[in-house]
């Protein structure tokens, strides 16, 4: 693969319908600047001075597909009757992705992530506490009807769909084993980036978990190349699945996929059945910042290739490529056509 080649590709991102369906959530960043310690209790005052919106969780995995392909992404998720609800769709709707598909949950509190942070003379700013509010009870029987009456409208207007699971209920059994039929059904794109329950997204087209996650469903650490070989073959053959994209933080990622038309190619001396391995080092290793939201950015744009057409490889290595540039900034962050652009044009680590 030549990487003219990728970056001529690059524009073709432009252009998919994506669907995220999953828990969604905004970050709330609240900052101020410390006065004194309170003399009601042994902690410290903040004078409050800005609070920042940021998308998050499933959120964070539609920004980043629509900041690719702006207005061609939609939201399926729940939120609740409260003060953050019209929060979230309004930060959703800035952020040029659609939310016909958003259901009210009376009985779910909308997730928001709180995270105070503060700031000092001569010192840089520092988180103090982090606040959740959040559901994590599965969906009601009444609005999880309602979602299954939209899911067969919804996954035939979009050229793919991301399973986006952190388990706070929106994603029930019923649910998910709908979606994948009708993907099925329809011959669409469905990618879930799993955490645990790994066989509840038997059949999807790829999932897109991290390595100890991975080794928690083996049972087993992943230490060898034969280790990690036999496992991602397991995976693949266990879950009957086409891809198997392993993120490994500073190792890089890993993709498995089963041999035949735009598989990975194999790794010298590692082999196997049907299942090629392709090991893609991690890109900018030297300017990490904070790794919050990189596999949200992942498994969205993973996706958002595969739709473009864009063999496994050629989507992993592009997943791979704007990860390596959110992970400079703090929180969840996005990145633009341009940027990536730049980021492969300049890129040494090419032996694909």
């Amino acid at each position: 693969m030549q990487k003219s080649d990728l970056i001529k590709k690059l524009d073709m991102l432009k252009k998919p319908k994506v669907l995220v369906i999953g828990d969604f959530a905004i970050d709330e960043m609240m900052y101020g600047k410390t006065q004194r310690i309170s003399r009601e209790a042994p902690v410290l005052i903040l004078e409050h001075s800005h609070t920042n919106v940021i998308l998050g969780t499933a959120s964070n995995a539609a920004h980043n597909i629509s900041v690719l392909s702006p207005g061609n992404v939609s939201a399926m998720g729940a939120f609740g009757k409260d003060y953050h609800a019209p929060i979230l769709i309004k930060a959703l709707k800035d952020a040029k992705i659609k939310t016909n598909y958003m259901f009210e949950d009376k009985n779910r509190a909308t997730t928001v992530k709180t995270r105070i942070s503060g700031i000092c003379s001569h010192s840089i700013t520092q988180q103090v506490v982090r606040i959740d509010r959040q559901t994590t009870s599965p969906l009601s029987k009444e609005v999880e009807n309602k979602v299954l009456s939209k899911l067969e409208a919804a996954v035939k207007a979009h050229d793919g769909v991301v399973l986006s699971d952190y388990h706070l209920g929106f994603l029930t059994p019923k649910i998910v084993k709908n979606v994948i039929a009708l993907c099925k059904k329809h011959d669409k794109i469905i990618v879930a980036d799993v955490q645990k329950d790994f066989e509840k997204y038997a059949g999807v087209s790829a999932i897109t978990p991290n390595e100890p996650d991975c080794e928690e469903y083996l049972g087993h650490e992943v230490e060898t190349d034969k280790d990690l070989m036999r496992g991602g073959e397991k995976v693949i053959k266990k879950m009957g699945i086409k891809n198997l994209l392993l993120t490994r933080g500073g190792k890089g990622m890993a993709l498995f996929s089963l041999e035949g038309k735009g598989a990975a190619p194999k790794v010298t001396n590692i082999t196997t059945g049907k299942v090629a391995l392709a090991i893609i080092p991690a890109f900018n290793k030297k300017e990490v910042f904070d790794v919050t939201g990189a596999g949200d950015t992942v498994v969205g744009i993973f996706t958002l290739a595969l739709c473009a057409g864009f063999s496994a490889l050629e989507a992993a290595i592009t997943g791979n490529l704007a990860a390596s540039i959110v992970i400079r900034g703090f929180g969840c962050q996005t990145v633009t056509l341009e940027e990536l652009k730049k980021e492969l044009e300049e890129l040494e680590q090419w032996n694909f």
